[in-house]
């Protein structure tokens, strides 16, 4: 009897664990069989006014509880709301001592048709009233009923927002004067999972968002045309560049339009529009329609054409080095402050020159995989968002432009060591709002997380690195890894206990800094005395020159790794190198000291060591 009951009660619990999806995610065994995540099917109808800049729209959004506990509040964010003089944001902007030139202080000086905000009213849980109350830039929801583990409940609302100035991401007529950048503009559930309650306030920084479907009906001017998140589900009324290329009249009426979408497995949902905007759709890779929407502008043109056949390069490189994009579309929309990836979509500012507009499409691309589907809270994690979108278009960039570089992370590592001999730097598990500086918060979200990656390769070896990275793609598709899972597969792949660097790279300040300190003989065997003087620990490859220009190399694993990366044959590896011992004695066997000619720690500059002044020791002719 105990072991019938023991069974109904796996049953029930993997059956509320699974998602509306069935869970692909379940792929791959060895993923934690206790993951669980919420999911989220919304329906949305929306009604713009394009010359109030005031919209109003109902809301039904049914609510999957896919984690063990039971909920009796849920939370939305009102991004709209930072847009206020006097919100978080505002303040936080005037009293930060580098602010975003972008923000500075002028939301502080937005007049009331100016501003932005988002309410809700009429909000109801399976027909029942709820009470809701409006912080900030948060809505608190008690619910009439207590949704239960594995249980579904239908929230519904009427929401009215009006569209700020173009200030940051969001907005009305930005600089280069497209008319509405429709980003964090809905009341969007936040995400519960095994952290508990996702409910940062929007002061400027990153999202985090619950998985799901939606439908989304908008409807405005028949002259503007729409391009954004989702697949359009009426392209013949529509017109507008959809229903190429024998693309006829927009069928509107009242002299609106109403545009449907639907997104399937998405955690966002953002568009653009503009009644002179250009739209163009490029035959993508992988039968992937490539979205194009810019202004109709001669002096840009040009760029936005050579663009197309560049962002189809991208999507075949990012597919063989990460893993296939999932979805049959994407869309580069000219819009926003400079460039910010959504779902199936990204805005950007498009008066560049074309290797400016290259760049930011690359970046903003490479985020399709690293958010969009591999969905950190970015909140938390910025590093890995950022960071590893840094890594992938830095790599695309140096190869499909032949830029040549030997390292094209070069400036990722210039910028943190310059951080990290600062005294100003933070931890990577500081919250992507609680830095003290924006440059701070940029260096570390952007270019220590690339080096992490990078330095990864340096690690583990090269090759296996970039497989590292298709199997966390792999495994950790369509859900929210955090830095422990990529930790996970990495030592699955690897083969190496790498506990240690995700520590100390992510978790302390800790530096590498690693010294030759003598070379001497002992015992008539050449020795080179090393040092490590920063508190972190890495594995070191040393390279021995000889007078003749010959070359030894020398390998030197880290005994926390509990293993040891391929070399080359020529390479001998000595033994480990334990982190409590503050010196280790190389003993270069066979090496007339009198033949040496320098002596360096690192030679191909991979390892992000904060003072390489004392990492060659040089011959003195």
């Amino acid at each position: 009897m105990k072991k019938i009951l023991v069974l109904c009660f796996t049953v029930l619990l993997l059956a509320s664990c699974g998602s509306k999806q069935s869970t692909t995610q379940a792929n791959n065994s060895s993923k934690a069989a206790t993951y669980w995540q919420q999911h989220v099917d919304y329906q949305m109808d929306v009604q713009m006014d394009v010359h109030r800049y005031q919209y109003t729209g109902s809301q039904e959004l049914v609510y999957t509880n896919n984690s063990p506990e039971t909920l009796d509040r849920v939370y939305y964010h009102l991004f709209f709301n930072a847009f206020q003089p006097g919100s978080q944001m505002d303040v936080r902007s005037r009293t930060i001592s580098d602010p975003d030139r972008r923000v500075g202080s002028r939301i502080a000086s937005l007049s009331p048709n100016e501003q932005g905000y988002l309410h809700v009213n009429n909000m109801t849980q399976d027909g029942r009233a709820v009470q809701a109350s409006e912080e900030g830039t948060i809505l608190v929801v008690e619910l009439a009923k207590p949704i239960g583990p594995g249980e579904s409940s239908t929230l519904k609302l009427d929401f009215n927002g009006q569209v700020p100035v173009q200030i940051r991401r969001s907005g009305r007529n930005n600089a280069e004067g497209v008319a509405l950048s429709m980003t964090q503009w809905f009341p969007k559930m936040a995400e519960f999972d095994k952290y508990g309650w996702n409910t940062t306030p929007y002061i400027g920084r990153e999202f985090h968002g619950v998985w799901g479907d939606f439908d989304v009906k908008i409807t405005l001017d028949k002259d503007y045309t729409i391009g954004g998140t989702g697949y359009l589900q009426n392209p013949k009324d529509i017109g507008h560049g959809y229903d190429q290329p024998n693309s006829g009249p927009a069928k509107g009426k009242d002299g609106k339009l109403t545009w449907h979408f639907k997104a399937p497995r998405v955690h966002d949902f953002a568009w653009g529009a503009d009644p002179n905007y250009i739209h163009d759709i490029y035959k993508g890779a992988n039968g992937v329609d490539l979205h194009f929407f810019y202004k109709d502008n001669d002096a840009i043109k040009e760029n936005w054409k050579r663009l197309q056949p560049t962002t189809n390069d991208f999507l075949k490189y990012f597919n063989e080095n990460i893993g296939p994009y999932p979805y049959k579309q994407y869309s580069v929309i000219q819009g926003g402050d400079g460039g910010m990836e959504y779902a199936m979509c990204t805005l950007i500012t498009g008066e560049r020159n074309f290797g400016s507009l290259a760049g930011v499409t690359a970046h903003e691309f490479a985020h399709s995989w690293f958010n969009h589907v591999l969905a950190t809270d970015e909140s938390k994690h910025e590093w890995m968002d950022e960071g590893f979108t840094t890594y992938i278009s830095s790599l695309a960039m140096n190869d499909l432009f032949d830029e040549g570089k030997k390292n094209p992370h070069l400036s990722s590592y210039q910028s943190y060591i310059y951080l990290a001999n600062s005294g100003t730097e933070k931890p990577q598990t500081t919250h992507a709002d609680r830095y003290d500086t924006n440059r701070a918060y940029g260096i570390t979200a952007y270019g220590k997380g690339a080096v992490f990656l990078s330095q990864l390769g340096y690690i583990v070896g090269m090759d296996v690195r970039d497989q590292i990275i298709k199997e966390y793609y792999d495994t950790w598709k369509f859900k929210h890894p955090d830095p422990n899972d990529f930790k996970r597969v990495a030592e699955r792949v690897s083969g190496f206990d790498l506990e240690w660097y995700l520590r100390d790279w992510t978790m302390t300040t800790n530096t590498i800094d690693y010294a030759i300190e003598d070379m001497g003989s002992v015992d008539g065997v050449s020795t080179v005395t090393l040092s490590r003087k920063g508190l972190m620990p890495m594995p070191l490859d040393v390279q021995v020159t000889m007078t003749d220009g010959s070359k030894k190399m020398y390998y030197i694993p880290l005994e926390e790794m509990r293993g040891q990366k391929q070399v080359d044959r020529n390479t001998a590896i000595v033994e480990d190198w334990a982190w409590a011992y503050p010196t280790y004695e190389l003993k270069l066997e066979g090496v007339n000291m009198e033949n040496i000619r320098s002596v360096t720690i690192d030679p191909e500059e991979w390892m992000a060591d904060v003072d390489r002044e004392n990492n060659t020791w040089q011959l003195e002719e």
